[in-house]
Order: C-alpha cells, then sequence, then structure tokens
C-alpha cells in the first residue's frame, strides 16, 4: 500500500470510508480501555505477595536496632546496601526512604529554591525563578513539581541517545539562571531511550555558569528490562566527582514498579555534601521511615541475585505486552507515512508519533472509541506540545487481550486523524462530526 500522503484524493476518500466503517464498529463494541498510566498490573504485584507475611522473621535489622519505633533517618543500613545497584553508590551515599521517588524529588527541589544547595550562595528564588532543562518528550510528572513550584523549564530536543547535548551545553554555560535538569537515563519516560555513556560523561563535565548547577537523575527503570539485554549506564556519580563536580548529581530510584507501587523504598544517593545537605532538611519533616517495610525488602529480594530473579518475572509479564502493541501498530499502521513508534527494551512506555497538528485529535478519537490515553502534550512542559504529534502509550495494567483492543482503537484514530489531515491540506471537506459521536 502507498503511503497516505502518496494516494491521489479519490483513493484516500475511499481508504478513509474504510476506517470510518471499521472505527464506528469498533466505538459501538463499549470498550473501556485504558493505556493511560504506567501502573503494574495485578499480576505483577501478585509477585512481591510474600511482603506480606515477611514480619513473621521479627522486627530486628542487622544492627539490632528495632525497626517499629523512631530513629534512622538515612534507612536501614541493608537496605542501602541491597539497593546499592540501582544507584550505583555505597551505602553511606544513599539514604533509603517511603514508597515515593517522586516526593523525594519534590521535596529536593523545595528545598532547593528555598534554601539553596552545597556550593550555592543563595536559594534558587533569589533574584528570580531557576531555569530547569528538560528533555522532551518527557515526564509529565517532573513537569509539575517545576510548574507547582514556579520553575521556569526550556524543552531540549532528545536524539536516540539522550539530549542534544550541543544545545544543553550552550544552554547551561550562558545563563545562571539554568540550575538543574532532569534526566530519566535509562528506558526513559515514553521514548525507551538509553543515554549513551558520551551523553553522560558530557553532563557530568560540562561547564556551567551556575556553579550550583543539579542533575536529577531519576533512575527510575534501571532494572526494569523487557528484553534478554541487560543495558547498563555511565555511572554518573563517578564521572562528576572525576571531572571536578563531585555534588552535580542527585540520583533517584525506588522499588515502586518492583514490588507495591504504594509500599516501596525510595532512594536518593548523591556526593557526602549533598547526602548531609538531605539530612539537615529531611529531620525537619520526618523521624525516620518505615524501617519495617525496608526490612521487608531486604528479606524479600535478599541480593541482587534476588532482584534480578524477581525482575525477569516482571519482564515475563511486560514484554508480551509491548510485543503485542509493536505487532498490532505494525499491521495496521506500517507503510502508512503517518505514524512512528518505539519499540523499548525496558521501562514502562512506548512513544507514538503521529503526524504534526493530529495528537489531540488522535487522543480524542481513540477516547470516543473507549481507549484513554494521558492527554496529548503531557510529554511536554505545560501539556504543550508544539508540534502536536507526541502521545504516550502505557500498556502494563491491562490484561494482554485488552492490550491489543486497546491498540486497535488507537490505530483507528491515527488512521482516521492522520486521512482527515491530509484531505484537509488538500483543500478537501470531510465530515468529521459523523465519524466521532459517541
Amino acid at each position: 500500500m502507498p503511503t497516505l500522503q502518496a494516494m491521489n484524493t479519490s483513493d484516500l476518500r475511499s481508504f478513509l470510508d474504510r476506517v470510518r466503517e471499521r472505527y464506528t464498529a469498533f466505538r459501538n463494541q463499549g470498550h473501556q480501555l485504558n493505556l493511560g498510566r504506567g501502573k503494574p498490573s495485578p499480576p505483577q504485584l501478585d509477585l512481591a505477595n510474600a511482603l506480606l507475611s515477611l514480619d513473621a522473621a521479627g522486627y530486628r535489622a542487622e544492627d539490632n536496632t528495632d525497626c517499629r519505633n523512631y530513629g534512622g533517618l538515612q534507612g536501614l543500613r541493608e537496605a542501602r546496601a541491597l539497593f546499592s545497584c540501582l544507584v550505583g553508590a555505597p551505602p553511606a551515599q544513599i539514604v533509603a526512604a517511603d514508597n515515593s521517588s517522586l516526593a523525594l524529588m519534590h521535596d529536593t527541589l523545595t528545598w532547593a529554591v528555598l534554601h539553596g544547595v552545597v556550593g550555592g550562595s543563595a536559594n534558587w528564588s533569589t533574584g528570580g525563578p531557576a531555569t530547569f532543562l528538560c528533555p522532551v518528550p518527557g515526564y509529565d510528572r517532573h513537569f509539575s513539581i517545576c510548574d507547582g513550584l514556579g520553575v521556569r523549564m526550556v524543552t531540549v530536543p532528545l536524539t536516540g541517545y539522550g539530549p542534544d547535548m550541543e544545545e544543553v551545553e550552550r544552554l547551561v554555560v550562558r545563563d545562571s539562571s539554568v540550575k538543574g535538569m532532569w534526566c530519566v537515563p535509562k528506558y526513559s519516560n515514553p521514548t525507551g531511550e538509553i543515554y549513551s555513556d558520551e551523553v553522560v560523561e558530557r553532563l557530568a563535565a560540562m561547564p556551567t555558569a551556575a556553579p550550583d548547577f543539579r542533575l536529577f537523575w531519576d533512575n527510575a527503570y534501571s532494572v526494569h528490562h523487557l528484553t534478554d539485554s541487560r543495558h547498563e549506564i555511565a555511572n554518573v556519580l563517578e564521572l562528576c566527582q572525576r571531572h571536578g563536580h563531585a555534588d552535580r548529581a542527585f540520583v533517584f530510584a525506588s522499588t515502586s514498579k518492583m514490588t507495591f507501587a504504594g509500599a516501596g523504598v525510595a532512594l536518593f544517593a548523591s556526593s557526602p555534601a549533598n547526602v548531609a545537605w538531605l539530612l539537615g532538611h529531611m529531620e525537619r519533616r520526618t523521624i525516620g521511615p518505615n524501617k519495617l517495610e525496608q526490612l521487608r525488602h531486604v528479606r524479600l529480594f535478599r541480593n541482587r541475585e534476588g532482584i534480578a530473579a524477581h525482575m525477569e518475572a516482571h519482564a515475563r509479564i511486560l514484554a508480551p505486552k509491548f510485543k503485542r502493541v509493536h505487532d498490532t501498530f505494525s499491521e495496521l499502521l506500517a507503510d502508512t507515512g503517518i505514524a512512528s513508534w518505539t519499540r523499548p527494551e525496558g521501562g514502562y512506555f512506548v512513544s507514538l508519533d503521529v503526524l504534526d497538528g493530529c495528537a489531540r485529535r488522535v487522543v480524542e478519537l481513540a477516547k470516543n472509541a473507549g481507549v484513554v490515553v494521558v492527554p496529548a502534550g503531557s510529554t511536554y512542559p505545560g501539556g504543550t506540545d508544539p508540534s502536536d504529534r507526541n502521545i504516550r502509550i502505557a500498556p502494563s495494567f491491562p490484561t494482554l487481550d485488552d492490550v491489543a483492543r486497546a491498540a486497535e482503537g488507537m490505530s483507528l484514530a491515527v488512521l482516521l486523524a492522520g486521512s482527515e489531515a491530509i484531505l484537509t491540506q488538500r483543500g478537501e471537506s470531510t465530515p468529521v462530526a459523523d465519524a466521532v459521536a459517541p
């Protein structure tokens, strides 16, 4: 089949009529399908059900700490040792907190805005709003943290190997208001890309106008592989130290997509000075984390081999869903010239790009057919994708059959929106309303 752009107008109209007929039949089936948030499915949560019965082993940590009581602000040492593989730091340079790494990121940025960081002469709100670099497409909750704190966001394109470093280096060296940068360096949300060693080294080494510049390094998917390839990335903390910027990186991770999303362990890793800075602020808001939860996780995983085996079980559940999305998109969208998508080797998302100006229309059509995704534009600051083309797909939570149905509905929405857009560009009218009435 020729691409839709290559079709003559008569053939394209006939194609659109066939797609509308199939779309209407799909919509009339009354589906309620959700590819919105990257939540673990019930079978994934079941993998960690042993956490619910591990208290019988007692409540004492290795050093005889009574985990039922206050204290231990930095978290259990055995938990920090176990999860050091997620953040690439020794236990002394790790803070093990409660379940949400997002909460740690929010608090860390809040304290930087209010109080400043190690190596800075003032807080990040002095002299006007701080600026953050945001690789796009990116994670909507990172952007909402900045929004809530009045931090200005400047987008930087991703290249397939990490952010465009020419643009990053140009921005950080000329503007002292650029205080930080969001990074999801492995299996990025939503593109799934992996930062190359060169990109990580350039981020660690680059000169910056702000002496207190920080990389907010969200290593959320460090062990979340979907294939037999166990991709590794360069250790940003070691590289920052080597290049004379030991305090540059704040590294975050959690077990939220490993065990129970609402009852896990969040991690912060950085230089000794940064860890002391964080603990100094944390002690004003808590007397210690949930050490019993940390102890349960240590007993569940036991060691790095236990983590690896557990994550292989996750992959056996997740990988077929990602394959089903790819296979369905390939069947319905390949060679049409109106869509492209990622096939990630890890993480939780597929990034779908459609014709410029069509993403909002695709999301609307999909919703009317019973398929929900996050709003178009969510992968950009302010919810505005300047090209209106990127859509994030999260296939983790639905059943495999529902993933297939949802991918079909998304594909039909893409075909409808793309055909309409091409005809409109040719000055041809299309009876849009008849196609989308619920």
